[in-house]
């Protein structure tokens, strides 16, 4: 057995080293760092720009709507448009936001040093804006960008999609490794880092859920490589998996996409529930009614997020009993989400609460999510999906899940956290400003959008028929007053985050966890010494 020799002065040196110590300078901090704290800083703002990038591609959509007739750009760009908004805003804002605030908090709310794979940490930040870069490249190349949907329903993708398909693909598959690395690093982290005495039970409902999504990512993840490499053999190598002609199937595509796409939207909202389930119980001052029934629904909800794909596709001639089953197994997904909403609201229930800008997120969260929940259990109902499929009902339903949802609960805990990560307070009003007019400008921009989404609007459509004009102007109005109130939000962070008034270790009165012990801005190193946890 081979010995090794330890040279103790070097070790006492190297306690001496300032790089131990503290960040490097230079850009090199932010291109080798393995700290999490950074790592997760440049996940946020990667997915900020992303957020306003895909924001602009909406107002272009909500500009051409404004009117009918053909307004503002050629149908086909507005099809790029369409199509590169959903997948800018999936893959490349909601998702990373979310990986980015796993990064920063969940070492720090489990008493963790840094994540349990640092390294593999940096490389899977660093991939994505290499994988957005290809994506957005797209719109500069002969015949545009993909213009088939964030869905990429083959044969609109394959036989008849732009020459830029194969650079998607390849986009695709690199934001696929990166969401799995980072995946693996957050159970190994939750699974390995825990301080002694954090049982899983003890752990915050944040830590849950981001557990439970990153199985769901490692589950669902590589089914979406595989139907892209599929597309990709389909366009180049001369196979027939999605086309019929040569003995494939196009529902094929739509099967295998789906059983990645629903789990896909869980993994967008889990997080989200996470945060609402930290914030709540802090202006509530109370302790989170019924922690235990709130991790079995979220593991619920995950289990049964496998079951429900091909709701996505009642009109495409299932089988009765295949239209039977996913329509009650869509149905009791209802169920656990019920008794999260019944949970928050009893959580508050008696409460001393208080409505700071993260509450107020909180609980427009819930009530607009809950609605979105409604509609989704009218589209559940197959019957009448026939009448709703492919409408504008689908995209309010989807909109009021993936804006009040996930990005409400993403701005939530961005204006919760802030004050720990920098030291200072956002400004309470400008956030309060930044919060109403965001409230009003979603509202005003989906809710007329299931009206004509009942009367028969078809979606991805740039134009339509006259008497669809004045729900269209209003909601493109709301449109453009939720996307410029982004800009309020932009610049208290950017402001603030710098010159607001100092936070204390504990900065909101009812914070309770193990991230509020350190100080604010908490050190660049956390629990050197694990903290004891009761």
């Amino acid at each position: 057995m081979a010995t090794v020799d330890i040279d103790l002065p070097h070790v006492k040196d190297h306690d001496h080293d300032p790089h131990h110590h503290g960040p490097a300078k230079g850009i090199g901090r932010w291109l080798f760092t393995t700290n999490h704290k950074d790592i997760g800083s440049m996940y946020l703002i990667f997915s900020l720009c992303m957020f306003l990038i895909g924001g602009l591609m909406a107002l272009i959509i909500r500009a051409e709507l404004f009117q009918p007739g053909l307004q503002l750009v050629e149908p086909e760009f507005f099809n790029q448009m369409t199509t590169m908004h959903g997948l800018i805003m999936v893959f490349g804002a909601v998702m990373p936001a979310f990986v980015g605030l796993a990064n920063w908090m969940i070492p720090m709310m489990i008493g963790a040093p840094d994540m349990a794979l640092p390294r593999m940490n940096n490389w899977s930040f660093w991939i994505l804006p290499f994988a957005f870069l290809i994506l957005l490249s797209s719109l500069f190349m002969e015949g545009g960008a993909p213009n088939f949907g964030w869905t990429f329903y083959a044969p609109l993708s394959t036989t008849y999609g732009p020459p830029s398909t194969t650079y998607f693909i390849f986009g695709v598959h690199i934001m696929g490794i990166s969401s799995i690395m980072g995946a693996i690093n957050i159970i190994a982290t939750i699974l390995n880092l825990r301080a002694p005495g954090m049982t899983l039970m003890k752990m915050p409902l944040f830590v849950w859920t981001w557990l439970i999504t990153a199985f769901l990512l490692i589950a669902v993840m590589p089914v979406l490589a595989g139907v892209v490499t599929m597309m990709l053999m389909d366009i180049h190598f001369g196979t027939s998996f999605f086309n019929a002609a040569g003995g494939g199937d196009p529902v094929l595509f739509q099967h295998v996409f789906w059983f990645f796409g629903h789990p896909e939207v869980y993994i967008m909202i889990l997080p989200a529930f996470g945060i609402v389930s930290e914030i709540i119980p802090t202006f509530a001052r109370k302790r989170l009614f019924g922690y235990p029934s709130m991790v079995y629904a979220v593991a619920s909800i995950a289990l049964l997020s496998f079951i429900v794909w091909a709701h996505h596709m009642f009109t495409v001639g299932m089988p009765l009993v295949g239209e039977v089953f996913f329509m009650f197994a869509t149905m009791l997904i209802a169920v656990p989400t019920g008794v999260k909403v019944f949970n928050w609201v009893a959580t508050m229930f008696r409460g001393s609460m208080t409505f700071e800008t993260p509450m107020l997120f909180a609980l427009a969260f819930v009530v607009l999510f809950t609605i979105g929940g409604f509609s989704g259990l009218m589209l559940a109902i197959a019957p009448v999906d026939f009448q709703y499929h492919d409408t504008y009902f689908v995209v309010a339903h989807f909109h009021y899940v993936l804006v009040p949802g996930a990005v409400f609960g993403i701005m939530a805990g961005v204006y919760y956290w802030l004050p720990k990560w920098t030291g200072h307070v956002l400004n309470e009003s400008l956030g309060k400003f930044h919060f109403w007019m965001s409230f009003v400008g979603v509202n005003i921009t989906f809710f007329p959008m299931h009206f004509v989404g009942l009367a028969g609007m078809p979606r991805r459509i740039p134009d339509y028929a006259l008497q669809f004009a004045d729900f269209n102007s209003i909601a493109s109005v709301g449109a453009f007053i939720f996307g410029l109130s982004q800009l309020i939000f932009v610049y208290n962070i950017i402001h603030n985050a710098r010159v607001g008034e100092k936070a204390t270790a504990q900065v909101w009165d009812g914070a309770h966890g193990l991230e509020w012990t350190v100080p604010s801005p908490a050190p660049y190193h956390t629990f050197s010494t694990p903290p004891k946890v009761d």
